[in-house]
């Protein structure tokens, strides 16, 4: 290495502070004690020092989980991908009536989850569409066909965006909705259908869907009855920075409010077949940043996720470097991100799991849903 390529490294390592003004500014109000607001954020998601803002979130991540990095043994089940709400910017949904629909029955799901070739399976992971076909009973029956088809299994199940649908078809309110649910096995919410929160983003790719405001009461009503939820964010496709930060600082306030949120999973937009699929969606820059603010102003959120499935195998090695602390889990069996171009496997061992995130550098940890250390590990 060369006297002038040794600077050059050691400025952009430099532990004294970064070399980007506004994102010592930054460092400094975090040193104090302080929280992030929307300047802040936007400053980390502009800034050219890639390193000295995925130090800040590293800091964060080592200070909560040391170099812990955390999985679930799972099974995805996406039990319906009829939807009456035509998205844009979603390449699983088929309309009511078109070629290419399917519905499992309660039956044929248990059998698959019975079937199951993951050892040791902890969740049962199942969201799917707004089927207006599908009653209370379909929902109730799926759970509990689930629950008897492996005792003990804990159903992360249903986005707020299914819980709304759910509830409109029964005539019920969210929250009796939720209690009968939970009554039939639901264990917890995933964090699915929040997009991002714009009104101007909605309009023009989701008009069918909640907006953010109903999605957080629902899960604020979910927290309350003692279900816990995750929360997402969608991002690289038409949003601005300013509504990306937005979207982090309502989840914030949300969680300050009813404290039930377990992990936050920022999701990258994946264009292929879909109606956006003109747009190249966020780059591997993009997406570090976005895992990394995440970790920063999200600060009472425990757990950022990596979901290896739409980062790919290797970004998500990276992504621990950048504020992330659990890659999801074993999968299985995924057809959302594949079908809009997601280009891993469908699923991986447990021991792949394990082996990305020791070469990563990191000490694995196998979790149940609730982000309880698992028993075996």
């Amino acid at each position: 290495m060369t006297s002038r390529s040794k600077n050059i490294f050691d400025k952009a390592f430099d532990p004294t502070g970064s070399p980007d003004p506004a994102l010592a500014r930054v460092q400094r109000k975090l040193r104090a004690g302080g929280r992030f607001d929307a300047e802040d954020g936007l400053a980390c998601l502009e800034t050219r020092d890639l390193i000295g803002l995925g130090r800040m979130a590293m800091d964060d991540r080592t200070a909560r989980f040391g170099n812990q990095t955390f999985y679930v043994v799972n099974h995805h089940l996406n039990y319906t991908n009829i939807c009456k709400n035509n998205c844009r910017f979603c390449a699983f949904h088929r309309a009511p009536g078109a070629s290419g629909g399917y519905t499992l029955d309660p039956a044929e799901a248990a059998e698959k989850i019975a079937g199951s070739r993951m050892e040791g399976l902890r969740e049962v992971h199942i969201v799917g569409g707004c089927n207006p076909a599908l009653g209370l009973d379909y929902y109730l029956d799926l759970l509990r066909s689930l629950s008897r088809a492996r005792p003990g299994i804990r159903l992360k199940a249903f986005t707020a965006v299914e819980v709304d649908h759910i509830a409109r078809t029964a005539g019920l309110s969210w929250r009796d909705t939720l209690i009968a649910l939970r009554e039939a096995g639901l264990s917890a919410i995933p964090g699915g259908g929040a997009e991002v929160f714009s009104d101007r983003v909605r309009a023009r790719l989701f008009p069918e869907k909640i907006d953010g405001r109903a999605w957080l009461a629902i899960h604020g009503e979910a927290h309350r009855l003692g279900v816990p939820t995750n929360a997402t964010l969608l991002f690289g496709h038409m949003e601005t920075p300013e509504e990306r930060i937005r979207h982090l600082l309502r989840l914030r306030a949300q969680q300050d409010e009813t404290g039930g949120f377990q992990a936050f999973i920022p999701l990258p937009f994946l264009p292929a077949n879909t109606g956006l699929h003109h747009l190249p969606g966020p780059t591997g820059v993009e997406i570090l940043k976005t895992l990394a603010v995440s970790r920063l102003i999200l600060d009472n959120i425990p757990h950022i996720k990596a979901y290896w499935v739409m980062l790919g195998i290797k970004l998500t090695q990276i992504a621990q470097y950048f504020g992330a602390d659990d890659l999801e889990g074993t999968v299985v069996q995924e057809n959302i991100a594949h079908q809009a171009g997601a280009g891993t496997a469908q699923g991986l061992a447990q021991s792949d799991l394990k082996a990305m995130i020791r070469e990563a550098g990191f000490s694995p940890v196998e979790r149940d849903t609730f982000h309880h250390r698992a028993a075996a590990s």
